[in-house]
């Protein structure tokens, strides 16, 4: 009798790795797939539609209250 009741043997860890990969590799087959040139295209697409404020000198100067990185105005609130 061994010591260790439950122990597997080598031949199923490694069917188990086997399985557990074949499953990995399944699951990549299964996920949707892009072409490069499409791939590509979409991002230059985006790029041209969308305005970037970090690069002014493709967009022009943006105005204070359009640039989300602006530092925030002080109030010029007076409390009574």
């Amino acid at each position: 009798m061994s010591a260790r009741p439950h122990k597997q043997s080598m031949s199923e860890l490694k069917l188990r790795r086997l399985t557990e990969h074949n499953i990995r590799l399944r699951e990549d087959l299964a996920r949707p797939r892009m072409r490069v040139s499409e791939a590509s295209a979409s991002l230059i697409r985006y790029c041209k539609t969308t305005k970037d404020h970090l690069v002014p000198s493709v967009w022009g100067p943006v105005g204070k209250n359009e640039d989300p990185y602006a530092p925030p105005q002080k109030c010029q609130c007076i409390v009574m």
